[in-house]
């Protein structure tokens, strides 16, 4: 009579979803089960998201294969230090640091209206071996060449700064005087309109991205219109994250 009884409330609290096996993860999934019976998505709210990449719509998702595993020279966890010695967790005072869902809005947002610009600061060699869809290869040799250099004049205006030439002898008073705004304003620049810059490389061992940030920022770049993806081309491909190899079709 009580095994009855008790067989009674165990099935009516089933029925009411109040028993739960203790066979069910708490991430909703039965323990032991195969990874992929649930989509792998990128974050609670974004399964995937497309950016455009060399004019063609790239889908950007997680790899769905449970057994996935980081290869190759970026799943080594220890290189000779110098030069590979772990870096700051901020490049410079002001610049933001962002991790892989900030990156997602990033692209959502700013690189989808072309406000915005995801700059893979590897050298070359580097950036052939995979790269990050949407982004763009400026490697940071570019980038430290001096404020006065061609090369660096041209990069800022890639981006959207302005030179401002003569500045006249009216303005100068009225932007002293704080009457005019002269927040994205230098001596010789105008970064109004410049883009706002992700910059990245391979990861947190890796200065050569860092090293670009500060020579934007000796140029006279504003430090809140830079970005800083520390985790870079590591932390990509750890998390499964679609990578496009140069020159193969995708």
């Amino acid at each position: 009579m009580k095994f009855f009884r008790l067989y009674s409330l165990i099935m009516l609290l089933m029925a009411n979803g109040l028993f739960v096996s203790s066979a069910v993860a708490e991430e909703g999934g039965p323990v032991g089960g195969k990874a992929n019976d649930k989509f792998v998505g990128l974050t609670n709210s974004k399964p995937y998201i497309y950016v455009i990449h060399d004019g063609k719509s790239i889908k950007i998702q997680r790899v769905q294969n449970p057994n996935y595993q980081l290869v190759g020279y970026l799943s080594k966890t220890s290189r000779p230090c110098p030069p590979h010695c772990l870096k700051p967790m901020f490049p410079n005072p002001g610049v933001d640091v962002y991790g892989e869902v900030e990156l997602f809005d990033f692209m959502e947002n700013a690189l989808r209206d072309q406000g915005g610009l995801l700059i893979d600061a590897r050298t070359p060699s580097w950036h052939k071996k995979g790269t990050i869809p949407g982004s763009v290869n400026i490697p940071f040799t570019q980038m430290i060449k001096g404020p006065e250099s061609p090369e660096t004049k041209a990069l800022l205006k890639r981006f959207g700064a302005e030179e401002r030439g003569e500045v006249g002898f009216f303005t100068s008073l009225l932007e002293k005087w704080g009457i005019v705004d002269t927040t994205y304003k230098t001596e010789k620049w105008d970064f109004t309109h410049a883009k706002e810059l992700v910059l990245y490389c391979n990861g947190a061992s890796c200065g050569q991205s860092v090293r670009g940030v500060r020579g934007l920022l000796a140029a006279g770049y504003p430090s809140d219109k830079i970005k800083y993806y520390r985790g870079g081309m590591r932390m990509w491909e750890f998390w499964g994250l679609t990578t496009i190899i140069p020159g193969e079709e995708y």
